[in-house]
């Protein structure tokens, strides 16, 4: 235990101050003397040096085991800090490992469920371009892994190992499709009956021969169905090497390039009455419109190819005599002429004489008749041309109309069953714009034709007018020769 110096001089201290105090104080007689007093200070004096000399080497004695009891505690504490920083950095390490470790988990999940992810498409793709013979096949393959997908409660990796399992399936069945493989399974007829039998698939292309040999033909794909359909061949000879085919007698493999494409289009090829039946009811009325504007086309195309147009030489020989005065060869003339000018002209010669109003009005008569009579039933043909593409789009609408309603019925997408509707939605629009276009076109053509000979018939008319105006003219009296008179 360690003694402060000042704890052992505070006495000595506290002493001298008494003994100042006392000697100043007045002595009394019995106190004792300086001496006495001197003395035992020094004897205090003495007392306290030998007190703090033993003290000092007392604490000498105790000072070297506590400074090495010091110094070892320092290097423990030295110690104990750097196994604190040590552990400090390792623990450090370990939530740094910790965290990447998560990280790294992490992405490995990511990776598994893109991995999943991945497999689950594939088998999808295998699946949905799978021929229709082969999904009797793999079809306890397909089931497994579709329900191994679909389970939520499944672990990852038994629906990993499920999918890699179907991922090494498809590879053994690609080998098989590229070298040929013969399988049983069963088939539709041509009569919609279920006949069991074999199949062999090379590639793309497949073929069906029943058990019993009935059916022996390429087994495809038939729209609404998820059983194969036999398309029996119409050779004998296709139909006997496709069984040695199947049976693996020989025989060569009846290929069809197309896929069948090439008979599913032949089966789409149909009759002009097919075509027109197609398009429901409404095709009725544009056939109808169609017959009669093509007819009124007709007749007024006959009609206007007999008008006779005139010469122009007769009319001006004719115009030469209405100048001269000649009524009678203008007459004559007139009925050389022919057709409606020739008549419009007579109608004009034959009142060559009276006043210039009246003849404009006869021959204008003549003009207006032949305009209504060439004109007649042309406005028909333009109704025609209008009234076409609307009862097409009539039919349209109710073909529409007719499209939702097996829609709601069927509650499917097949497009066999829609067909009818959107056929008749299009065929109605595509015979109301075949009416329509060329009735326009004629009902144009007729119009111009009539119009032509209209004009000519004003012309001859203006022509006819100023020939009168000017024999008029000439055969007035002169005003100064009246005044001689």
């Amino acid at each position: 235990m360690l003694i402060k110096p000042c704890s052992l001089l505070l006495p000595f201290a506290i002493g001298l101050l008494i003994g100042a105090a006392d000697a100043q104080a007045p002595l009394p007689q019995d106190r004792p003397s300086f001496d006495t007093v001197a003395a035992d200070v020094q004897r205090q004096l003495a007392q306290s040096l030998a007190e703090l000399a033993t003290l000092r080497e007392r604490i000498a004695a105790e000072k070297l085991p506590m400074d090495r009891e010091l110094r070892e505690a320092e290097a423990d504490l030295q110690a104990v800090r750097t196994r604190f920083q040590e552990v400090s950095r390792t623990l450090e390490l370990r939530s740094l490992d910790l965290n990447n470790l998560r990280v790294d988990i992490d992405k490995r999940r990511d990776q598994a469920t893109y991995l999943g992810n991945v497999l689950g498409e594939y088998i999808r793709e295998i699946a949905s371009g799978m021929h229709i013979t082969e999904l009797q096949r793999y079809d306890g393959e397909l089931n497994a892994v579709k329900l191994a997908q679909e389970n939520t409660s499944m672990p990852e990796s038994d629906v990993l190992a499920a999918q890699i399992g179907f991922v090494a399936t498809s590879i053994v069945r690609l080998h098989d499709v590229l070298g040929g493989t013969r399988f049983e399974g069963s088939a539709v007829d041509g009569t919609g009956l279920v006949k069991p039998g074999t199949f062999v698939l090379v590639g793309p292309a497949a073929l069906f021969r029943a058990a019993d040999g009935s059916v022996i033909g390429a087994a495809e794909q038939r729209i609404g169905s998820l059983e194969p359909t036999v398309e029996s061949f119409s050779e004998q000879a296709d139909r006997e090497s496709a069984a040695q085919m199947v049976l693996g007698t020989g025989g060569r493999f009846p290929f069809d390039p197309t896929l069948g494409s090439a008979q599913k289009i032949a089966d789409t090829k149909e009759t002009l009455l097919q075509h027109f039946q197609k398009g429901g009811p409404v095709m009725y009325p544009i056939a109808a419109l169609a017959t009669a504007a093509l007819i009124v086309v007709l007749l007024k195309w006959l009609s206007m190819l007999r008008v006779r147009r005139p010469s122009r030489k007769l009319v001006d020989e004719l115009l030469e005599h209405v100048e001269a005065g000649d009524q009678a060869a203008a007459i004559e003339q007139a009925e050389v002429v022919g057709g409606p000018v020739g008549a419009m002209l007579l109608a004009g010669a034959e009142r060559v004489g009276e006043p210039r109003e009246l003849v404009e009005e006869v021959m204008f008569e003549q003009v207006l008749s032949t305009r209504l009579r060439l004109q007649g039933w042309l406005p028909f043909v333009a109704i025609a041309a209008t009234s076409a593409p609307l009862l097409g789009l009539l039919g349209t609408v109710t073909g529409i109309m007719r499209t939702f309603t097996l829609m709601t019925v069927s509650a499917s997408g097949d497009a066999k069953a829609l067909s009818s509707g959107i056929s008749e939605a299009l065929i109605t629009t595509e015979f109301g714009l075949v009416v329509a276009i060329p009735s326009l076109l004629l009902h144009a053509f007729l119009s111009r034709r009539a119009r032509s000979i209209v004009d000519e018939m004003e012309k001859a008319a203006i022509a006819f007018l100023n020939r009168m105006r000017s024999r008029a003219s000439s055969h007035e009296p002169d005003p100064a020769q009246i005044e001689v008179a």
